[in-house]
Parts: C-alpha cells; sequence; structure tokens
C-alpha cells in the first residue's frame, strides 16, 4: 500500500511541476495533398521497430475518405530482403493538418507531428509531442549540408538532441 502511494505522490508531484521542456511546435501549415507520395529517411531517432532497418522509406497516398495509407519499407541489415509495414494515418488537427495519428497494428496509434517543411516540400521533420521519435525525411536519400545544418539548429531550438540521430545507411 505504501508502494502505491508512493508513486502516486510521484507522479501527482511530476503533473504538478510540469516539463521544463517547451512544447513541441509544429509548422503553420501543411498541404496534405503536396505531402503525399515517397519520403526517403535520412536520420531518426533510435526506435525498436525499426533495428536492423537500412535505406528506410515511407509512401504516403490520400484515400477518398481522406485518411492516409501509409507503407513504410526498409531493407534488412542482415539478410538484405525488404520489410514492409502497412499502416494509416489520419488529421487531427484540421486547423493547420500538421498534427496526425498513426496506426500499423490496431488499436496501437502513435502521434506523428511535422515540425519543420520545406517551402517545396521537398524535406520534412517529424516528431512525437514527448520527443521520444524523430525522423528527419526527404524526397531523396540525401539533402545537402546547408539544408542540413537548418535542420539541426531548428531541432535545438526544440530541445531535441541531434546526437541521438542514427543517419541513413543504405
Amino acid at each position: 500500500m505504501q508502494k502505491i502511494l508512493f508513486l502516486s505522490l510521484l507522479l501527482l508531484t511530476n503533473d504538478l511541476l510540469g516539463s521544463d521542456l517547451p512544447e513541441v511546435r509544429t509548422v503553420p501549415s501543411v498541404n496534405v495533398s503536396r505531402y503525399m507520395g515517397e519520403w526517403y529517411e535520412i536520420a531518426r531517432y533510435p526506435a525498436r521497430f525499426q533495428e536492423g532497418c537500412l535505406a528506410s522509406s515511407a509512401t504516403y497516398n490520400l484515400r477518398p475518405d481522406g485518411e492516409i495509407d501509409v507503407i513504410n519499407r526498409c531493407r534488412d541489415e542482415e539478410d538484405g530482403r525488404l520489410r514492409e509495414a502497412k499502416g494509416k494515418a489520419w488529421v487531427v488537427d484540421s486547423t493547420s493538418n500538421a498534427k496526425l495519428k498513426g496506426s500499423f497494428f490496431w488499436p496501437f496509434r502513435g502521434d506523428y507531428w511535422i515540425i519543420d517543411l520545406g517551402k517545396e516540400y521537398e524535406y520534412a521533420v517529424v516528431a512525437t509531442p514527448d520527443r521520444k521519435y524523430l525522423w528527419i525525411l526527404g524526397r531523396k536519400p540525401a539533402l545537402g549540408k546547408d539544408v542540413l545544418d537548418g535542420i539541426l539548429q531548428r531541432l535545438k531550438e526544440q530541445r531535441f538532441d541531434p546526437e541521438k540521430l542514427i543517419w541513413r545507411r543504405d
């Protein structure tokens, strides 16, 4: 009983004190139709579900009902076989279209927030609001140094740690 009381007090204290990190900011607006298509993973935070993945990519297709079909692919590091996961996503903030939810296994779903986006939709940075997951995506498998430097600077401003990034390997 004392353990439960202690844990409850600890959780309540954390809720009252809050986090010292500011809320993750999304981009002000996303044109969902322009966002559709093929994206290549440039870098990511470590994620258990992507262990052993090389040359990851994602394809997004808008469905007539407004939801988005998602196909994530990568090449397995050990045997070179293609790994593929199919899921769906949907917009949860229609004001900006920058906050989405995605699901690959019902009933599990996760946040997909677009926090940086190139003017021509040539790159995107996606994260979760708890800063646990992060992906830098490009329309091509590589981005220029100036573009990457800008992305990394903006990530630092949002209190993401660029040292945690795993860079694309083909």
